[in-house]
């Protein structure tokens, strides 16, 4: 950008109406939304050009501009509260403006830039592109990365046995890999569903215009701005399976937040789970040992405290909260178009930037880092009064429970009470392998 470009307003009158009429947040529609109006209008400047509709010079100093506002030349040129009118029109009008100053003075906003297109189906079709281009490039690689940092604990941790909890009090024993195994195939799964949405997000409602009917626009202009986008993109863009489905609701949207939401909840369980298993060091369960980040107190010397796993804690909760106002913004479709989508763009690309960053951190700064206390393993797995289970074939529930009450009561081991009540020694040993316990095959 030149210093002149810079300094100077690129915007129109439209865009300072809306910036007037919505002094809201101070938060302008996400960046990724601009660049992909910018991918949009420029496909469509040369779409309509190859179609005959406009002038090849005109489209291709649009098409020029527009590429630079894809190219995010041009961010702070976007100023528009994200809380505006419900369609995104202020927005788009401001693409329009943009493109067209950079483009020229015989480049017209609405006559040229916005050929062949209505807010109604550019502005969704921009947040679509840019949540799944998001999800593509970003998120899914992160969550993969994370799957990859729990599978590897899950193999080193393969062998360290340890009590298993249920209702928060003590089960019969697991290996620390297993539950590893299971955080991660919480990840893969979360991967899964989130992948599984986006097929739909991919469907665009772009040539549906004002209403879906495709007023003003070409048969053909639709088909072949998506092949110009998913040529340039390398996403696969579809079109709608119904124009005014496509137009008259977010439902796409609102299932890809689902999914977000599902990743929240399982980064939710796993992050409580490891920092309650590394909770202590001497106080606590005592299980793990998570990495050292930073001094975890202003006042008490050596104190470490789960950093990492509050973040996850933290986001997940914003991420569900993100959801739900995504819910209730997708209930708000009325007849032939949904008039809430500058409010689900924002908390759906606010959801996977917060959940890629995460699940990067998540993975690098505690996953990878985290080390087996494997004396406080094997102190928890000797200890829980629940291996008794392990007996039931051998005595008999009702023999088994006497043991575990007086154990319980007495605060003696197991093994001390079983042999007082009469269990030999060859037959407990046969039943409390604990390693054997836990990878059930007794």
């Amino acid at each position: 950008m030149t210093v002149h470009e810079q300094q100077e307003q690129l915007w129109g009158g439209e865009t300072t109406k809306a910036v007037a009429n919505f002094p809201i947040s101070g938060e302008p529609i996400p960046v990724p939304v601009i660049r992909w109006l910018g991918r949009i209008k420029g496909a469509a400047a040369r779409v309509n050009a190859e179609l005959e509709l406009l002038d090849g010079g005109v489209a291709e100093r649009i098409a020029a501009a527009a590429d630079r506002v894809a190219d995010g030349e041009f961010d702070e040129q976007f100023p528009i509260d994200v809380f505006q009118t419900g369609s995104g029109t202020s927005s788009n009008m401001n693409a329009n403006e943009v493109i067209a100053k950079l483009a020229g003075d015989d480049a017209h906003p609405n006559d040229h830039v916005n050929m062949g297109q209505s807010s109604n189906d550019v502005f969704p079709s921009a947040v679509h592109l840019a949540a799944l281009s998001e999800c593509t490039t970003d998120l899914l690689p992160a969550l993969e990365q994370l799957e990859a940092s729990f599978a590897g604990k899950a193999k080193e941790f393969h062998d360290i046995v340890k009590s298993g909890r249920t209702h928060l009090m003590d089960a019969v024993p697991v290996t620390l890999g297993q539950e590893f195994s299971g955080y991660a195939a919480q990840i893969r799964l979360g991967a899964r569903r989130v992948r599984g949405s986006l097929p739909q997000v991919a469907q665009i409602p772009l040539g549906g215009t004002a209403t879906g009917t495709g007023l003003n626009t070409h048969p053909e202009f639709a088909s072949r701005v998506r092949t110009r986008l998913s040529q340039d993109s390398g996403l696969v863009i579809s079109a709608p399976e119904d124009p005014f489905e496509a137009q008259g609701n977010r439902d796409a949207l609102v299932e890809l937040s689902g999914a977000l939401k599902v990743v929240a909840v399982s980064l939710t369980k796993i992050a409580n789970d490891l920092a309650l298993m590394g909770s202590g060091p001497r106080a606590g369960i005592g299980e793990i040992y998570l990495p050292e980040l930073q001094k975890g107190s202003s006042i008490m010397p050596g104190k470490v405290n789960p950093v990492i796993p509050e973040v996850v804690l933290q986001v997940s909760a914003q991420v569900i909260g993100n959801d739900s106002a995504i819910t209730i913004a997708g209930t708000q479709g009325n007849f032939e178009l949904n008039v809430r989508v500058p409010l689900i763009a924002r908390n759906l690309l606010e959801s996977i930037r917060l959940l890629s960053n995460t699940a990067r951190a998540f993975a690098a700064k505690c996953v990878d880092g985290i080390r087996a206390n494997e004396a406080g393993c094997e102190r928890s797995a000797e200890s829980t009064l629940a291996a008794a289970t392990a007996l039931n074939p051998l005595i008999g529930y009702d023999r088994a429970a006497e043991i575990v009450k007086e154990a319980s009561s007495s605060g003696r081991m197991l093994r001390e009470v079983a042999y007082e009540k009469g269990v030999d020694e060859d037959t407990y040993n046969r039943a409390m392998d604990l390693r054997k316990m836990a990878q059930g095959n007794l």
